[in-house]
């Protein structure tokens, strides 16, 4: 259905978005079960917008690296929701958070309900190891770090091994990716100065207290530190620990129903989902999906000019998969990711997504800015799949 022809009670909006500080794995959060990140956002967005919980109509939530189960019904357990409100867990990987908000905002234009809560979560720190039956019963098991994203005979390289692909074959360098992880992480520190995650960020408590700020970006990094660090993952390659995002923890979780539900519940202005598309490309070069689902988006929106768009977040899982997606979409480097992205502030696999859904709404909502201004939210995933989400604010 085109946003032309929705109606104010099936037009969905992001009414308010919020996110727990990340931290890096064996951090700040490492004692905090994925459940337990979540819950305190999910109390918070519904405080925030004054929703009883009773009225919620399902709980959405992107989860990527668990132990499988149903992590959104046992977060809204947690979170005190009624037992009559549902949960659903979406795994789209790296973009199972922003999968989790798209499918939200289509549940509300499909008339289905009007008041979801959705988002993404991931502990790093405490997902489960892997390990694979052996074939006998006396056989040992044999432990792996993640699933398989793509058959042998297609290719299922590492993220790194990937990241160096697409580096190689798009021509980007080690110093451009340098200069690209040194600006994430002075904007994110700037931003962290200036207080402008402040009113999107839930405090966690601990075990050692509560944690209420960002765990990672770092106010000494330099152009130099950064270039004394070896290639991670191939000897002759260029890209390193410092030009790539860490492992971490975080959650962020919203409130998505129809602009006439916000309008009666008081919120305004409100962040409306305008379309989303996903696609997929080889995944030898699986950070460039974004490029992929960017042009199909745009194909089914000529109104969408990236030149105009006015805030781009785009995950940052590495500088040569962002760098080379924005080449191709001829997206100028420093327009994206005004207050840092994942390099600097950290990419907590399935809440990621909804992360970057966060910031968006802080940017457009939060801070002052003309009605119908519009953002993205771009971001490349496993096994070669790339998703784009389009926003814009609605007073």
């Amino acid at each position: 259905m085109a946003v032309e022809s929705w109606s104010d009670d099936r037009r969905p909006v992001v009414a308010v978005a919020l996110r727990t500080p990340v931290g890096r794995a064996g951090g700040t959060l490492a004692g905090v079960r994925a459940e337990d990140l979540l819950a305190p956002v999910l109390r918070a967005v519904l405080a925030g917008a004054g929703v009883q919980p009773g009225e919620v109509d399902d709980v959405v939530i992107g989860n990527a690296a668990g132990g499988g189960g149903n992590v959104a019904r046992l977060a809204a357990l947690t979170a005190g929701l009624p037992v009559s409100v549902p949960g659903v867990t979406v795994d789209r990987q790296c973009g199972s958070g922003l999968e989790a908000v798209m499918t939200a905002a289509r549940l509300v234009a499909a008339g289905a309900g009007e008041c979801y809560l959705a988002g993404g979560v991931e502990s790093t720190s405490t997902a489960p190891w892997r390990a694979e039956r052996p074939a006998r019963p006396t056989g040992v098991p044999r432990f792996y770090a993640r699933a398989r994203f793509a058959p042998d005979s297609v290719g299922d390289p590492e993220m790194g091994e990937a990241a160096e692909n697409v580096a190689r074959a798009f021509g980007i360098g080690r110093e451009r990716q340098d200069a690209f992880a040194l600006r994430s992480h002075r904007r994110a520190v700037a931003a962290a100065a200036a207080g402008r995650f402040t009113a999107e960020t839930v405090p966690v408590p601990t075990r050692r207290g509560v944690v209420d700020a960002d765990e990672c970006p770092r106010p000494d990094t330099s152009a130099e530190a950064l270039a004394a660090l070896r290639p991670a993952f191939a000897a002759d390659g260029t890209v390193t620990a410092g030009n790539s995002c860490p492992l971490n923890d975080g959650a962020s979780a919203m409130l998505v129903t129809s602009l006439s539900r916000a309008r009666r519940l008081g919120l305004g202005p409100v962040l409306a989902f305008v379309d989303g598309a996903s696609a997929g490309v080889d995944p030898n070069l699986l950070g460039i999906g974004p490029v992929e689902s960017t042009r199909r988006l745009l194909r089914r929106r000529p109104d969408l000019d990236l030149r105009a768009v006015s805030a781009i977040e785009f995950n940052e899982a590495f500088a040569s998969q962002v760098l080379a997606s924005l080449d191709q979409l001829s997206i100028e480097d420093d327009r994206v990711n005004r207050d840092g992205g994942a390099i600097a502030l950290g990419h907590p696999y399935g809440a990621s997504g909804a992360i970057l859904v966060t910031r968006l709404h802080t940017q457009l909502i939060r801070t002052p800015t003309a009605p119908g201004s519009r953002g993205l939210a771009l971001l490349g995933i496993a096994g070669g799949l790339g998703l784009t989400v389009l926003f814009e604010r609605v007073e």
